[in-house]
């Protein structure tokens, strides 16, 4: 970033408040207005483009200082997850719960940091508490995964499709009910979930690279007419191979790497690899 925008725009506020006529407390009361809007564009700043850490930074800061700021804690929730600490991420999203402003998303946003903690159980709970006349994406994308995790099929598939319906960029929650329909063994219906996410991000890699694991599990070793890298398309290679091989295909498991090497504009070392361990052991 970021510190030399956050800089700037502290900058231009600060210059804006200078600028103002008056003394007194006519300058305390302009300055307390630049401040109030300084924060919020500050805060939104840190919620969206700085780097998360500097943004966690930030708000573990502002938050000891104002430790009363239900907004600032939940600013240093998101920022937790964003820099990838769900689980410090849990007892702050506690606190805003426990919090008389507590709002249904704050309830979700606790629920989507206990399922990235792993914490599947406690997540249901959670969502449990929310209102059904709550319907939001982000609401039934995770009601959705808790009923995978506890291997409801059923209402798994129809909380993923509510959730794909709430969402103009719907490819992340298609990848992932696709991948639920992989790991059931329904082949084919993770095969056209996954293409559909494709077409709604062409460069969503997971759903290209499931979508190679839906085929190989078919034995379908030939790739899909979608758009790649050079580089892509080696990886995807070198996945439909060890899918072909791990199915005792392994001649074709053995062409296919060689075409992944091939592809690869470098040196593909795992692909080489797993080649030469074949060979090795004369398959």
């Amino acid at each position: 970033m970021r510190t030399g925008v956050i800089v700037a725009a502290l900058a231009a506020l600060s210059l804006a408040g200078c600028q103002k006529p008056g003394g007194g407390n006519g300058v305390s009361r302009a300055f307390d207005g630049v401040n109030v809007i300084d924060e919020s564009n500050l805060n939104d700043i840190m919620l969206t483009v700085a780097d998360p850490a500097e943004a966690v930074s930030y708000f573990e800061r502002a938050t000891s200082e104002q430790p009363d700021r239900i907004d600032l804690k939940r600013g240093l929730g998101m920022s937790l997850i964003r820099a990838g600490q769900p689980a410090r991420a849990v007892p702050v999203w506690k606190q805003v719960v426990a919090s008389r402003e507590v709002t249904d998303q704050d309830r979700i946003d606790l629920a989507d940091a206990l399922i990235r903690s792993n914490d599947w159980d406690e997540a249901e709970k959670v969502l449990d508490t929310i209102p059904p006349t709550v319907e939001t994406y982000e609401r039934y994308r995770l009601e959705a995964m808790v009923a995978d995790s506890n291997r409801e099929w059923d209402k798994a598939d129809s909380f993923y499709e509510i959730a794909s319906g709430l969402t103009n960029r719907p490819a992340s929650v298609l990848n992932n009910w696709g991948y639920s329909k992989l790991t059931r063994g329904d082949f084919r219906g993770a095969e056209q979930l996954f293409g559909q996410a494709i077409g709604y991000d062409p460069n969503l890699f997971t759903a290209k690279n499931n979508l190679i694991l839906a085929r190989g599990a078919q034995r379908n070793y030939q790739l899909p007419p979608i758009q790649t890298t050079q580089i892509e398309r080696a990886q995807l290679l070198h996945t439909l191979a060890l899918s072909a091989i791990k199915q005792g295909d392994i001649t074709t498991g053995k062409s296919l790497l060689r075409e992944a090497i091939e592809t690869h504009p470098q040196h593909f070392e795992a692909a080489v690899r797993a080649l030469r361990t074949l060979e090795q052991n004369g398959a």
